[in-house]
């Protein structure tokens, strides 16, 4: 961005040499260089200061694992993948042989163990048996209760179903293979229907103006030669090289992280945005540079300097 500001000032003190026919001597010659430091010094310190920019900015979307309450062979994967799926579809079903038949198991205890109940009561009530009888049956029962319904739960989630509005990419389960209820190993990733949160990263030293609601400004590599106009959502209080967990080891210099860059979500308001949001993959880059209302005068130079860049999206390097 500041190359770019370099260059148009460099392109334009040519075209006054060329033009005036001014001669290049000891004179003008650093007279131009210097007031070039001098003009393009103090627009960049305002710009960079009031209204600054960020060449690191990037859609993100929250993924969420999917991962079965029970571990068993998987035996169907009705959906397929990056179809769009609504709350309570079905992902895949596990056998639920095993599950069934601790089902059908505790049942028949449950009967049982009910059965041992009832005359427990009516003996303790004829004062033949003791109380304790009824106090032992009655314990049964209740945990054989428990269990089914721990049993059930489990039967009744050997089918696995959507949690939301979404879809599932990425589909590598397949029948006879095993799913497991270990969070390390999620059999699928489910990404929610609830859009994407655009982040630009700032630099710590225009802190001082990155404000709730201030005017801001998009480009996206993957869209050449547009920009689109937001507002600022919300600026991250917290940055993630500052964090610390509990762990056996102290915070030390050496271990210092960088400083790290501020997180700043942007709204992109601007209704031309819509027919090109389907075609944006979640993970988009870009750039992003805010306007406060500091200089505001100096923004239009921002605003030329962030379309520039969106039209060197045009070219990319081949590979």
């Amino acid at each position: 961005m500041d190359l770019l500001l370099i260059l148009t000032y460099a392109s334009i003190c040519v075209a006054i040499f060329k033009i005036f026919r001014i001669p290049l001597n000891k004179w003008t010659v650093p007279t131009a260089v210097l007031g070039g430091v001098v003009l393009v010094g103090a627009l960049i310190f305002l710009m960079n200061y009031n209204h600054p920019y960020s060449e690191v900015a990037r859609t993100y979307f929250v993924s969420v694992p999917v991962i079965p309450v029970v571990t068993g062979q998987v035996i169907d994967v009705p959906v397929q993948g990056n179809q769009p799926l609504q709350k309570g579809d079905v992902l895949f079903r596990i056998d639920p042989t095993p599950f069934e038949n601790r089902v059908k198991s505790l049942k028949a205890q449950l009967v049982a163990a009910r059965a041992d109940q009832s005359r427990a009561r009516e003996l303790a009530a004829r004062n033949v048996g003791n109380r304790r009888d009824v106090d032992l049956t009655t314990a049964r029962v209740e945990d054989l209760d428990a269990q089914l319904n721990i049993a059930q739960f489990e039967l009744d989630n050997t089918v696995v179903r959507a949690p939301s509005k979404g879809f599932v990419t990425h589909v590598s389960l397949r029948p006879g293979m095993m799913a497991s209820r270990l969070p390390l190993r999620p059999s699928m990733v489910f990404i929610p229907d609830e859009g994407y949160y655009f982040a630009a990263w700032m630099r710590q030293n225009s802190q001082l103006r990155l404000s709730t609601g201030d005017e801001a400004e998009v480009a996206f590599d993957g869209i050449p030669g547009r920009v689109f106009q937001g507002k600022v959502k919300q600026v991250i209080g917290v940055i993630g090289e500052g964090q610390v967990q509990p762990s056996g080891t102290l915070i030390s210099f050496t271990g210092s992280p960088p400083p790290g860059r501020v997180p700043v979500i942007i709204e992109i308001t601007d209704p031309d945005y819509a027919q090109y949001a389907a075609l944006m993959p979640g993970g988009s880059y870009g750039q992003a540079a805010l306007y406060s209302k500091h200089f505001h005068h100096v923004a239009i130079m921002r605003k030329i300097l962030l379309r520039m860049a969106a039209w060197m999206n045009y070219i990319f390097p081949f590979h």
